[in-house]
């Protein structure tokens, strides 16, 4: 049975449409979506945003219900001020106790207003630390998805060295039967041919190893099959003077840390206010009633309201205020160091970066002409090779400077492109 051309063109349509091609726009919101360390600093921002509120503060008052009941069974001698005793050998006396109690902070010296400040700067951290894990989550899948890319590339140049291998066999064959080529040239060709055919194999396990590790960044089961595209691009160019204005404005790790130092400063004050007065007001309604198996007084009922105030003003804490003032401004301290710090490590990864950037891009334009000068002579030493004007040696030696010259330039593909995606990551517009 033949089959036509038409089905054969639509066999192989449906091939290539069956694939699952990811695309890195795909990967990336995948992540965003699936990715556990995103999920985890989610859930951090929520629990920050879920504490941010007047109640958490001290500022609203606080209403219960409250219960009590006692028996007590005594013996029980009485003697008046006339002479008069009374003896109750076994005096019960059974008493509840039920009321309804408010109680409010009205003025603790202005702390609360300072604690729910703080409150509100923590959840605005928790935002920052969210957003600052999304494009970290960001530059790994880009790193993980090119660097499969990277690996697809570099198995494209081991297949066409086992193509070239197979032909240099061949030619080493057919010039040792007609003894023009010595038998060394045709193990060489062999023996070349095995070690390119190794390569790949170790190369396509790279490639799936990479691919697992990317489903993982993407929250998804490892063993998952999927394609991508077999290109890098290369069409960025950074403005030095855009990127300096922006990165202290804009950078995740820079602002993370002023609201640190924001809050550490609220920390302080919030402590200070501990050595002013409290005043606290209190209210109920209550029900009480008491019964006596004997005695004058048999029972006892009382309800009604109670209303009153405390005030407390701090005298005496074995010093545990002042310690906490003085650990409150070393934490301060220490938070503005580290903001200094960020400050001029973001500033020293951005100009390496852009060092990076323009270095791997020279190389890439010196490498681009290199690889294609070795493939050119490697081609040369084929054909040299089949007219019997050289040895398997020189086409060894040429083999491998092709194959190197590949990685090189491959490599710095790759690493032009993740200078990119640093210095994007460094101004937080990935």
């Amino acid at each position: 049975m033949k089959i036509g051309p038409i089905l054969i063109a639509f066999m192989l349509v449906s091939s290539v449409s069956a694939q699952n091609i990811l695309l890195l726009d795909d990967a990336v919101n995948t992540a965003l979506k699936y990715n556990f360390d995103i999920q985890v600093s989610r859930n951090d921002a929520e629990i920050a945003r879920i504490n941010n509120t007047p109640g958490n503060a001290g500022m609203l008052p606080t209403i219960g219900l409250t219960g009590t009941g006692n028996y007590e069974n005594n013996n029980v001698k009485q003697k008046s001020s006339d002479g008069v005793e009374k003896n109750y050998p076994s005096l019960s006396t059974t008493s509840f106790v039920a009321g309804t109690e408010l109680s409010w902070t009205l003025y603790d010296g202005g702390k609360m207003f300072v604690t729910k400040n703080k409150l509100h700067q923590i959840e605005a951290l928790g935002e920052m630390k969210f957003k600052e894990q999304v494009l970290q989550t960001q530059y790994d899948v880009i790193a993980a998805y090119y660097d499969v890319v990277r690996q697809k590339q570099q198995l494209n140049s081991y297949n066409e060295a086992i193509n070239f291998n197979r032909e240099r066999v061949k030619i080493a064959q057919t010039g040792f039967d007609a003894g023009s080529l010595v038998k060394t040239d045709l193990l060489q060709a062999k023996i070349d041919l095995n070690v390119a055919m190794e390569n790949a194999i170790q190369q396509q396990y790279i490639i799936e190893s990479g691919k697992k590790n990317l489903n993982r960044l993407l929250g998804r089961n490892p063993e998952i099959a999927f394609e991508i595209a077999d290109v890098i691009p290369l069409n960025y160019s950074p403005d030095k003077a855009d990127l300096l204005q922006k990165v202290n404005s804009s950078n995740s790790a820079i602002l993370s840390l002023q609201k640190q130092v924001e809050i550490a400063g609220l920390v302080l004050k919030e402590n200070k206010k501990s050595n002013l007065p409290v005043l606290d007001f209190n209210a109920g309604y209550y029900f009480s009633q008491t019964n006596n198996s004997d005695g004058s007084v048999l029972s006892n009922r009382s309800i009604g309201p109670q209303v009153g105030g405390t005030v407390t003003i701090p005298l005496y804490a074995a010093g545990e205020n002042k310690r906490k003032i003085a650990e409150a401004k070393l934490q301060l301290q220490s938070a503005e160091y580290d903001l200094e710090n960020i400050k001029l490590q973001v500033m020293t990864d951005l100009e390496n970066t852009l060092t990076e950037f323009e270095n791997q891009q020279r190389m890439l334009e010196i490498e681009s002409e290199n690889s294609a000068l070795t493939k050119e002579n490697f081609e040369i030493s084929i054909d040299r090779l089949r007219l019997g004007q050289t040895n398997s040696l020189e086409v060894h030696q040429a083999q491998e400077d092709y194959i190197q010259s590949g990685t090189r330039f491959i490599n710095f593909k790759y690493n032009l492109k993740m200078a990119e995606t640093k210095l994007k990551q460094l101004i937080s517009t990935l």
